[in-house]
């Protein structure tokens, strides 16, 4: 379980394919130590599995794998050496809770249609995979690229959001542009509340 608070940017350091495998390596500034095997880290918003760790110099290391399912319904299968990756640690009992309940279960891929930026912010319009387009409701919380961001308007699959130059500093967004493709988890409260209705 995640809070869709981005606690590090990662690099992608190597990628190697294994039968429908991928092994990706991740750098990062976790303090390796603070790091279990088989620990869950979301990466640009997919929870994938720490199966190594290591040291690189003054930087932490983690091996992830990545299976065909994985490979196909996110932007996983598109990551190459040098990309950069939000990271987010799973949460414990007592963290705080300052973005919305996160499962690390990506939904789809989003694309970026238009970055509009002025006063060190920055409006993107972003379109949804149409089968879940349903579950964006303006005002309410979306998770794109493992970032929990509030939906500012809302008009059938497109939708809109705005980051503040926080955001954007701390995270990837900074260097996100029209065309760009984003892991899309929708609100898992609206997921549910869908399904209900739907049973009825």
């Amino acid at each position: 379980m995640f809070t869709g608070l981005v606690s590090d940017i990662g690099e992608i350091v190597s990628v190697e394919q294994r039968g429908e495998l991928k092994r990706l390596r991740v750098r990062c500034n976790y303090e390796a130590e603070s790091i279990a095997l088989g620990a869950s880290v979301a990466h640009a918003g997919c929870c994938l599995t720490v199966v190594a760790i290591g040291r690189d110099g003054n930087r932490t290391w983690f091996d992830v794998d990545a299976a065909a399912e994985t490979l196909a319904l996110t932007t996983v299968g598109e990551w190459n050496v040098g990309r950069r990756i939000n990271l987010e640690r799973s949460l414990k009992i007592g963290d705080e809770l300052g973005g919305h309940l996160v499962l690390g279960h990506v939904d789809g891929v989003a694309e970026i249609l238009k970055r509009t930026s002025f006063d060190g912010m920055a409006r993107f319009d972003i379109r949804a995979p149409h089968a879940i387009a349903k579950f964006i409701a303006q005002k309410g919380s979306v998770c794109l690229d493992g970032t929990s961001l509030t939906i500012n308007t809302v008009d059938g699959d497109d939708f809109s959001i705005l980051l503040i130059p926080h955001t954007l500093e701390v995270t990837t967004w900074g260097e996100r542009q029209a065309g760009d493709r984003l892991n899309i988890e929708v609100d898992m409260m609206a997921r549910y509340a869908a399904r209900l209705v739907e049973a009825r």
